[in-house]
Order: structure tokens, then C-alpha cells, then sequence
């Protein structure tokens, strides 16, 4: 919604100020200027990106339009997750405990929470972490480091989208002045024509330039920022659980590390 809103807010902005001075917007309707720069940004993008990370874009962008961040009912569910296993390692042995973690999909404490079961790469941090703090052989700070270490790789990895879809907003005002320098040429090769013939041809070239340099800073520009911002609230979930477990391993008592998870 914060998208499509300020999309409204930048087109009713733009165009209502170029009507406002004068200007005619059949002038803008140059299809083919915006062929040569929106095709040419996607078949770089294409040629840049591999088949996941384009697939990804697609999923990142649709996050962007909807606000998919966390809610508050998904860290109370996160939270309420971690304080059963905590309280199943405080109260049962360990093959009990790995009866949950080994099958989650069959695990009463996980059963109860289906939105964590659907997201499995969540899942696996959780039931690794888990299974990492029974075996009981290594100290919190060791799975800390080890922690901070996965989540800086899925953080890495899912801001991919942003950085592909920067890449095409930095090369966008490039491919506008190509569109420009290609119906610049065109316009050369009509100087016989009339003035009023070549004025447009000119005008339509110039229609490049501002395509492209609009479609970077006014489209594609945000839309990245919005993925990057999207995505580091949904990263921001593990750094949650990562606190919560470790004060678990330092000897909070289950009610106790939740604080912890709750105030990160």
C-alpha cells in the first residue's frame, strides 16, 4: 500500500507540475525510448542474476508491495516456541527432547505453531541450535559466534534482490542516455525535415534521458530500499532467537532468557 501511494504521489507530483508549466504529455508517450531502456535494463538484469536470485526478486518485490514484516503475533509465537523447548531441555531427557527436534512436523510443541513449520529455513536454525545447546559439548560463546556467523549469511543472502535490483537502478540513467544518443541520431538523419518535424524528433530523444534517470531514482531505487528494508526486519527474528538461546546456555531460567529474546 506504502508503495502504490507513493507511486501516486511522485507521478501526480511530476506530470501535474509539467501540465502546470506548459508542458503537453503526449510529448512523454514515446514508446519505444521506454522499450530500449526498460528491455535493456532486463536483459542486463537477466544476464547479471542467477536464476534464484531472479526468482527471489519476484518474491522480494511482492514482500515489498504487502509490508510482509514480522508482527507482533509472529515473535509471540517464536517466543512461545522457545520457552516450551527450554522448558522441555530443563524438564526431559535428551532423547525426549530430540524426539521433537529430530521430526518437528510430528512434534506437539511444534504442531502448535504451523506459520514456524511452514517456514523451514527458520525451522532447521531453531532445531540445529537446539539440538547443538543438548549434546552439551560446546560453550555459549562458541555457539554465539557460530550463530552470528549464519545469521550474517542469511541476512547476505536474502538482501541478493536489493542489490540486483540496485545494480539495475545505477544502470538505468546510462541505458536513458543511450535511448537519448539513439533518437539523437535518428533526429540527424531528418535534417531536412521542418522544424517542427525535427523539434520533436529531438523532444522524443530527450524523452530517453528523463526515462531513464525517473525509472532509477523515482522506481526501482525505492522499490530496492523498500526490499532491504523488509527484509532486514524479517532477518531481525533470528537475532531473537539466537538471544533467547544464549541466555538459556548462560543459566537463565526459561522466563528469563524469553526476556531477553523479548527486549532484542
Amino acid at each position: 500500500m506504502g508503495i502504490l501511494l507513493g507511486m501516486v504521489v511522485v507521478l501526480g507530483c511530476l506530470l501535474g507540475g509539467f501540465v502546470a508549466m506548459g508542458g503537453h504529455l503526449e510529448v512523454l508517450v514515446q514508446p519505444f525510448e521506454y522499450v530500449i531502456i526498460c528491455g535493456s535494463s532486463f536483459g542486463t538484469f537477466l544476464v547479471a542474476n542467477p536464476p534464484k536470485v531472479i526468482k527471489d526478486c519476484g518474491k522480494a518485490i511482492g514482500e515489498a508491495f504487502k509490508n510482509a514484516i514480522p508482527k507482533q503475533k509472529d515473535y509471540l509465537e517464536i517466543l512461545g516456541l522457545l520457552h516450551q523447548l527450554m522448558r522441555e531441555m530443563r524438564s526431559k531427557s535428551r532423547s525426549e527432547v530430540e524426539a521433537h527436534i529430530d521430526a518437528p512436523a510430528e512434534s506437539t510443541i511444534f504442531q502448535a505453531y504451523p506459520s514456524i513449520l511452514k517456514d523451514k529455513q527458520m525451522l532447521n536454525f531453531i532445531c540445529d541450535y537446539v539440538r547443538l545447546i543438548i549434546v552439551g559439548s560446546a560453550r555459549s560463546h562458541e555457539i554465539e559466534a557460530l550463530m552470528e556467523e549464519e545469521i550474517e549469511t542469511i541476512t547476505h543472502d536474502a538482501l541478493k534482490p536489493k542489490h540486483a535490483l540496485q545494480d539495475v537502478s545505477d544502470g538505468l540513467p546510462a541505458l536513458g542516455i543511450v535511448a537519448a544518443v539513439l533518437g539523437v541520431i535518428k533526429a540527424m538523419g531528418a535534417l531536412d525535415q521542418s522544424p517542427e518535424i525535427l523539434g520533436g524528433l529531438i523532444a522524443a530523444a530527450l524523452v530517453g534521458t528523463f526515462a531513464g534517470v525517473f525509472f532509477s531514482y523515482g522506481v526501482v531505487g525505492p522499490i530496492a530500499t523498500k526490499i532491504k528494508s523488509v527484509r532486514e526486519k524479517k532477518c531481525r527474528v533470528y537475532i531473537t532467537i539466537k538471544s533467547t538461546l544464549i541466555a538459556y546456555m548462560n543459566g537463565a531460567m526459561p522466563q528469563v532468557a524469553i526476556e531477553y529474546g523479548r527486549k532484542t
